[in-house]
């Protein structure tokens, strides 16, 4: 009996045929135009590394390495003004990316640095310790989705509130600086660390209507414009590259009692402003 020859199978042929397949399906889709890369899919790269940064520092915390979880959130940190800057030089601000930031930002700037706050040296305090941690992340994400609903796509040369990057960036100099939690303890009232009113202040900072000032993008305009500004900037450039994590908490400290000052300054000077009602009882307006 003779049997009949299987026809033989040809791979490449095969492959050949799914190419084209998949071109067709693609033309269908898409049109015959090549889709080209998004805007923003250069600044969401960033802004995936800063996640990456916090989860990694998250890490580090839970393996004890203190000092190692701080620069991965200033590494963070880098990620996160990389990102704004490649967006806006690229035009490629979205609300995509706008969302995308905040998330990273919640995790690398405020679940981060309260968890590395509460090992370090709060969870001894136990629940009252465990909420003050939480903070840097629960007034976060409140700044973060009152910034979002306000935005409109402008850059601003100041900020409502403390941005969470900057109050991480105070953790984790202070942290850097210190590298012992027994140095918070030393300096305590009624057996309470002096790390506990930092993190609250530095909470409370982030949901005020403060204004703090933003990072200018260097050019000879602004420096013409204004010189005193961009001097102050170069110092603390100079500082921070000659004395570290020392020159960081000095920049960090003054840029905080820059805006609480001219606010303070701003508010006393208001209500010294503000007439009188000439209708109000003669003892009020003694």
């Amino acid at each position: 009996m003779l049997r009949l020859r299987q026809p033989r199978r040809d791979p490449a042929r095969k492959q050949r045929r799914f190419r084209q397949r998949l071109r067709a399906y693609r033309e269908k889709r898409y049109g015959r135009r090549r889709r080209q890369i998004p805007r923003a899919a250069v600044p969401s790269f960033f802004t995936l590394m800063n996640l990456l940064s916090g989860f990694i520092a998250i890490a580090q915390v839970y393996e004890g390495r203190f000092e190692h979880a701080c620069w991965f959130i200033v590494l963070a940190g880098f990620f996160d003004l990389l990102d704004g800057m490649v967006a806006r030089l690229s035009n490629g601000t979205s609300l995509f990316g706008v969302e995308l930031d905040s998330l990273s930002d919640v995790v690398s700037f405020g679940v981060a640095p309260g968890f590395l706050v509460y090992v370090f040296g709060l969870r001894e305090f136990g629940l009252l310790g465990l909420v003050v941690a939480a903070l840097p992340a629960v007034c976060g994400a409140v700044r973060l989705a009152r910034f979002n609903t306000t935005f409109d796509g402008e850059k601003k040369d100041y900020f409502i509130g403390l941005p969470i990057p900057v109050q991480a960036i105070v953790v984790v100099t202070l942290i850097l600086n210190v590298n012992d939690a027994a140095w918070f303890n030393e300096y305590s009232l009624n057996n309470l660390s002096v790390l506990i009113p930092i993190i609250v202040v530095l909470a409370g900072l982030m949901v005020s209507t403060i204004r703090f000032d933003a990072v200018p993008r260097p050019s000879a305009w602004y420096i013409r414009t204004h010189p005193r500004k961009a001097a102050a900037y170069a110092v603390a450039l100079l500082l921070v590259i000659f004395l570290q994590q020392i020159g960081l908490l000095l920049v960090l400290t003054a840029y905080l009692f820059h805006g609480i000052g001219r606010a303070t300054y701003n508010l006393v000077r208001a209500i010294l402003e503000t007439p009188l009602d000439e209708g109000a009882p003669e003892h009020e307006k003694a």
